[in-house]
């Protein structure tokens, strides 16, 4: 039965085998861990690796030496070794291994499996004895080191006796080779990622010095500071040691340096006092080629007059990148280096994107250069427009004050009464005056705003009181011509913060535009509210609408936008005023327009939060208690009514308003008043038939009574007894003088007795004005001495003891300003009240002269006579001295 089991003399060896076997096979598992665990500690860390496979290997396999072989070409190079003297490495090192068969290591790589030789000495084959002698091996084993496909070394043990290794160790030697090479893998990535990442590095940082170079194009006003950012980024990035930016020029076909980077001021100023012409030198080369040139060495080539100054300045290698658009060249990107050297394909990539970049910097500097000079010009020919308009505003406005006052005082009837065809012609007159003096006050604002001398008086105000006033300027147009005039105003529009005047020049150009251009019959709108912190005002019209091209070019200056341009009046001007007036008060305008259907114009102006105040807090003062004669005014049309009202109430008369034609004859029955004021339309009872009750009851038939209409019928009005007959629309000044004219002589004679025993001398070089201030104050009772010049003007005051003097400051010779300082050579010095009337718009400067010498001043444009003869009473009869009366400030009619 014994040889059906083993005895226990065989059982103990076999377990003894076993537990050795294990033993060497937990050793090589520690080994092979370790190697992964430095592995995967650094990929880095090649050498680590090599240095634990070397020591395991030698130690698991009993040699005496273990080595790692690397290809190189058709050589090895010893990586790593263990065991090996320092005399056998330098003796590698001097005489390496070939890729040949004479070699354990040859073959391995050749064959690319693991291998041994039991004993180098009887190895046919083997050829390097030098090497055996020297190491004094004998059984030498080794693996090759795999990446894929691809050897890229060997792993190597040796015996120095004839010991040969079995299975298992060749098996655990291919193990350690396969580690080895992983390594080598392994730092083969990590290097290509190194490098990889590098570049991307690289390329980051061209692509965000573009992007801060295209950054700076667009946002920077200053050419210089954006090239020279250019080339010291292009500098930086390169590698390189300086640079240049050199602008070409059509005209010489040079290159000029415009901006430099890392190069000393001498030899900035050297190569800018350069000839470097386009068909001469280097630099134009590349750009005449268009391509990338570069010099590795300036001591081996030809030198122009460029490429001589940098070498004498110790440059040695240089690229050129031109700077072309589609159709010129526009100038060429130079880096330098003071070492000799080629640059790489990358460097000429990167400063070609960078030489781009330079070539849009440029040709917006030439834009940016050409702008500015035209911007001078530009700014020099508006200096010009605006002195000589200055300067001819004199000139044209002291003729139209003649037209417009002349006309005013035929008018008046001062020089005795007119037929209706006379007083046509004089309407129209003074129609055209006012209306040319409106134009050349346009022009001149226009011309304010343009050379920035206009400023806004910002005050608060209530809008609805502007949007009422101005709507009832044009009001009677529209009614003349059946237009629908509404208003949708938001109750909570309270207090604005503008300027008033300008605000209602804009609103009465909206306005009188899109009467003007609207159909009998039609309508307009204006609406007005608060968005968020903004004024909206819009004015809509169904007139003939405007041509979408029309509506792009509508605000420039001199444009109608097509709208019946051959009948309409105006200079284009009003529309292109309007949007700048809004402009500066930090608005917009709007058109939205459809032709043939009508069109909006609109307006925002920011505007400050505020609470809205209450309808009774807005403007309220103290109801003055008239004293005056008492006038009765029957208007249906309470905007109407208010503005006849006011001027009334101005000249200290007491009026009482009615409604309708009923009620105003039952007002006049029950009050008795000095004088009656007449609308045609009214509701129920026409104004007709009032004014035929008034005439046909003995209480009241002599009762004067003054028509004021749209209806232009004098002599039916005449004719059923009107004391005066106007035609809407009128002028305050207009309605006073008439009603005083109608109301009974014991009243007038009352109202004019103040200016009796006044008198005035008037200085001025027009005699049309001289004329003009003559004919309006005689006929109020003045004493009026006039002289032409102000040479002879003081002699003149003084010796006359005028009650006031009226001066112009343009005159040849001695000027106003001069006559005044004569009077008033201190602010201490008594006399008559100056009052300066001047067609001369007054500076900062002039007011300075002025202040505290002169009553106020009066601009003859627009100039109001009626209004003008009231103040001169005032100043006259009041006594007040300049400083009373605040001097150098300016009155009605001021520009």
């Amino acid at each position: 039965m014994r040889e059906l089991g083993a005895g226990p003399g065989d059982v103990a060896p076999s377990v003894g085998t076993l537990e050795g076997r294990l033993a060497r096979a937990q050793e090589q598992f520690r080994a092979t861990s370790d190697i992964l665990a430095v592995l995967a500690s650094d990929s880095s860390a090649q050498e680590q690796v090599f240095d634990a496979v070397v020591e395991n290997a030698r130690r698991l396999l009993n040699a005496q030496v273990a080595q790692i072989y690397l290809v190189e070409g058709d050589s090895y190079h010893l990586a790593r070794s263990v065991g090996m003297s320092r005399e056998f490495r330098d003796f590698i090192a001097r005489h390496p291994i070939r890729r040949d068969r004479a070699t354990l290591v040859g073959r391995v790589t050749l064959d690319r499996v693991t291998q041994h030789i039991p004993d180098v000495l009887a190895d046919p084959e083997y050829g390097r004895t030098d090497f055996q002698r020297l190491g004094g091996y004998r059984s030498m084993m080794g693996a090759p080191m795999l990446v894929g496909e691809r050897v890229v070394g060997a792993l190597s043990v040796w015996r120095t006796e004839v010991d040969p290794f079995d299975e298992d160790e060749e098996a655990l030697l291919s193990t350690f080779a396969e580690q080895a090479a992983l390594a080598v893998r392994h730092v083969q990535l990590f290097t290509a990622l190194e490098s990889r990442s590098a570049e991307l590095g690289r390329k980051v940082d061209q692509l965000e010095a573009l992007a801060d170079v295209g950054e700076a194009i667009s946002s920077s006003l200053d050419p210089d500071e954006v090239l020279t950012m250019i080339v010291s980024r292009a500098v930086q990035l390169s590698g390189t040691d300086g640079g240049s930016l050199m602008e070409y020029d059509d005209a010489s076909r040079t290159f000029n340096v415009r901006t430099a980077y890392g190069t000393s001021p001498d030899v900035i100023a050297a190569l800018r006092e350069a000839e470097i012409h386009i068909d001469e030198t280097w630099v134009g080369r590349a750009a005449r080629d268009r391509a990338v040139h570069q010099i590795t060495d300036l001591a081996g080539v030809p030198l122009d007059p460029h490429l001589r100054i940098l070498f004498e300045s110790g440059w040695r290698s240089l690229i050129a990148i031109p700077l072309v658009r589609p159709d010129r060249v526009v100038g060429a990107l130079v880096v330098r280096r003071k070492s000799p050297g080629s640059f790489s394909a990358d460097t000429c990539e990167m400063l070609t994107a960078f030489a781009s970049q330079s070539a849009v910097a440029l040709t917006n500097a030439r834009l940016y250069q050409q702008l500015e000079r035209q911007s001078i010009e530009l700014a020099q020919a508006s200096r010009h427009k605006s002195e000589f308009l200055a300067s001819m505003s004199h000139e044209l406005r002291t003729p139209l004050n003649a037209v417009i006052g002349f006309s005013e005082v035929l008018l008046e009837r001062m020089f005795g009464e007119l037929n209706e065809r006379q007083e046509d012609y004089l309407q129209d007159i003074h129609a055209a005056g006012r209306h040319l003096l409106a134009l050349l006050g346009d022009i001149l604002d226009l011309s304010k705003i343009e050379a920035g001398r206009m400023e806004l008086d910002v005050t608060s105000f209530p809008i609805a009181d502007v949007l009422d006033q101005t709507i009832a300027l044009v009001r009677e147009r529209a009614t003349l011509h059946g237009i629908r005039l509404t208003l949708d105003a938001d109750e909570s529009l309270g207090l604005v913060d503008a300027d008033e005047l300008r605000l209602k020049q804009v609103l009465l150009n909206l306005l009188s535009n899109a009467v003007k251009f609207t159909p009998d019959g039609g309508r307009v709108e204006v609406h007005a509210t608060r968005e968020d912190d903004s004024l909206v005002i819009t004015v809509s019209d169904t007139g003939v609408g405007i041509e979408a091209d029309d509506q792009v070019r509508i605000f420039d200056s001199f444009q109608q936008g097509g709208r019946s341009a051959s009948t309409a009046e105006g200079t284009g001007l009003g529309l292109t005023l309007t949007k700048r007036i809004v402009e500066l008060h930090g608005g917009r305008m709007w058109l939205v327009s459809t032709p043939g259907e009508g069109s909006t114009f609109g307006l925002s102006i920011p505007q400050p939060q505020r609470r809205a105040p209450a309808h009774d807090e807005l403007w309220m003062t103290e109801d003055a208690v008239p004293t005056g004669p008492l006038v009765v005014v029957i208007e249906d049309d309470p905007r109407s009514a208010e503005l006849v009202s006011l001027h009334l109430e101005a000249a200290g008369l007491t009026v009482v308003v009615s409604r309708s034609g009923e009620d105003g004859l039952d007002a006049v029955r029950m009050l008795e008043p000095a004088a009656v004021i007449l609308d045609i339309h009214l509701p129920g009872m026409s104004g007709w038939d009032v004014l035929a009750t008034l005439k046909g009851e003995a209480a009241t038939a002599g009762l004067p009574v003054v028509v004021v209409s749209v209806e232009p019928e004098r002599g039916r009005g005449f004719a059923l007894g009107a004391a005066e007959y106007l035609v809407k629309p009128v002028r305050g000044e207009h309605l006073l003088a008439a009603v005083e004219r109608a109301l009974p002589a014991p009243v007038a004679a009352d109202r004019d007795a103040d200016v009796a025993d006044l008198s005035a001398v008037i200085v001025d070089d027009d005699p049309l004005a001289l004329k003009l201030v003559r004919s309006t104050l005689e006929p109020l009772g003045w004493t009026v001495h006039t002289c032409s010049g102000g040479q002879d003007a003081a002699e003149l005051v003084r010796a006359v003891a005028p009650s006031v003097v009226i001066m112009d400051l343009l005159m040849p010779e001695v000027d106003g300003f001069a006559v005044i300082e004569q009077l008033r050579p201190d602010l201490r010095a008594s006399g008559p009240p100056i009052v300066v009337l001047t067609a001369k718009p007054l500076t900062p400067r002039d007011r300075e002269r002025l202040e505290g010498r002169i009553a106020f001043v009066a601009q003859k444009a627009g100039l109001d006579l009626a209004d003008l003869a009231k103040r001169l009473a005032a100043v006259a009869t009041g006594g007040s001295g300049p400083g009373e009366q605040g001097g150098g400030r300016e009155g009605a009619g001021d520009d």
